[in-house]
């Protein structure tokens, strides 16, 4: 197993803090709003990097959170309140939103057929742990007060910018967010712990806390729920390329500063999904939601399929017409897997050997792209239809595509390739009922009824449909 890590920008063999064991962390959404496709995609990535894990024999942990409370509008601890937002937007508590984004979320995630983690745990469960923490960077002298908050001191770090790809300049807060820097800071990326001042009197969550009333920082959330149920070592942390800075950045200087050793050991982060106009957002043109693609007539499952054939580490165009692609790619392959009959004894040692061949080329830092190949590989070769069949429920595990699901087959009566099997198969049906082996016949038909075909005896001969 091999991953790129970004915080050593290198490919490196994968070796766990513990033997066979993977305690892996995801940055959860903030639930103010439908996900967009773009967010989807690094959630896809990341499922893609759990199931190649487990099926190389990993035992695997995966938290993620749901960020109920803390995220502002800019990273930067600045900008407006997004749940609050969301709340003023629905004339809904701030629970509810919360509630009712955290379940459409993960709707879409089950349409997706991402796994849901081990563990999810909303913020708003963990402001003891978050307490807790700050008084330990406070103790220690990483925190100070200031105009009634707590903030991180970024100064007191041999090294902030620990990802190495990041500009001072181009990052200063007025530049990045067009806002005016918080005066209370000491240092420009010195970053909130704890609000108890701050432009929301509003504010609808609130607690008490050794400073006054008020509420966490967004980037202590995922340093303490990983921690809580990860440990103080961590092997992977995941996230979109855009978390990298601040969030991460901010994460891995209070984490290790907090426990005094390297928290973290691995580091994987998905890139942008673009449209035609740039990186893809909640806040311009089409609002692209996977039940806005199933209101088009997309199945889901074709979006996943999408991000499949591109590597996680390269940003991804996304228009209709690719989409539109994708979805004959998808048929056409559902269609042949249709054709493979199950005839044969398994070969478990081919199995085995094929088995190999996708761990070790989707374990190259998950490039499913090469997966995809070896599953036709699978299909071209001259393997028995038991085993074809096998390998492909093995390597879906890992694609998640519905491969095998015979249900809902993704073939129209008129193409070509299910109309020639289905065809013969009427042929052979003939055959039996002339030679008067009516329980061939009737196999025949339950046989074409498994794969979603109905076939109809009428005056005008024979005809068949999707179910």
């Amino acid at each position: 197993m091999k991953i790129y890590n970004s915080l050593t920008r290198n490919i490196e063999e994968f070796v766990p803090n513990e033997p066979g064991k993977v305690s892996m962390y995801t940055c959860g959404p903030t639930v103010y709003h439908f996900a967009h496709i773009g967010n989807l995609r690094t959630y896809i990535c990341e499922d893609v990097l759990e199931k190649i894990l487990r099926f190389s024999g990993y035992d695997v942990k995966r938290v993620m959170n749901i960020t109920d409370v803390g995220h502002l509008s800019s990273d930067a601890d600045t900008g407006e309140d997004k749940m609050l937002k969301g709340a003023q937007r629905e004339h809904k508590s701030v629970m509810e939103i919360a509630k009712y984004y955290t379940d459409a979320f993960f709707n879409d995630c089950e349409k997706l057929n991402i796994k849901m983690p081990d563990v999810v745990e909303p913020a708003t469960n963990c402001i003891d742990e978050f307490i807790h923490m700050i008084e330990v960077l406070l103790e220690k002298g990483y925190a100070y007060k200031a105009g009634e908050n707590v903030y991180f001191d970024t100064s007191k770090l041999k090294e902030y910018y620990v990802f190495g790809n990041q500009n001072e300049d181009e990052l200063m807060v007025g530049v990045r967010d067009d806002v005016s820097e918080d005066s209370n800071k000491r240092n420009k990326n010195d970053f909130v712990l704890w609000f108890t001042k701050s432009k929301f009197e509003d504010q609808a969550l609130k607690w008490d806390s050794p400073w006054g009333v008020g509420y966490p920082g967004w980037h202590i959330e995922c340093s303490c729920i990983s921690m809580k149920h990860l440990g103080e070592k961590m092997d992977i942390h995941c996230g979109g390329v855009d978390n990298m800075f601040p969030h991460h950045t901010n994460e891995i200087a209070q984490s290790e500063s907090y426990l005094g050793h390297k928290w973290c050991n691995y580091w994987f982060h998905v890139h942008h999904l673009n449209d035609e106009t740039g990186k893809m957002s909640k806040s311009k043109g089409e609002f692209l939601t996977v039940s806005l693609l199933e209101e088009k007539g997309y199945d889901p499952i074709v979006y996943r399929m999408f991000a499949l054939q591109s590597h996680y580490r390269k940003p991804l165009t996304f228009s209709y017409e690719t989409l539109d692609q994708t979805a004959a790619t998808y048929k056409k392959l559902k269609n042949r897997i249709a054709l493979v009959k199950e005839e044969g004894a398994v070969d478990e040692a081919a199995v085995r050997e094929w088995h190999d061949k996708f761990a070790e080329a989707v374990g190259n830092d998950c490039n499913t792209a090469m997966g995809l190949t070896l599953l036709y590989d699978v299909l071209k070769s001259d393997l028995n239809g038991s085993t074809k069949l096998k390998v492909i429920e093995d390597y879906d595990y890992v694609l998640s595509l519905n491969l095998l699901k015979a249900d809902e087959p993704e073939a129209e009566a008129g193409d070509d390739e299910l109309a020639a099997y289905v065809e013969g198969k009427i042929a052979e049906r003939a055959q039996a009922k002339k030679d008067k082996d009516f329980a061939r016949a009737d196999a025949i038909r339950d046989e074409l009824a498994a794969k979603g075909i109905i076939i109809e005896d009428t005056r005008e001969g024979v005809k068949w449909k999707r179910a």
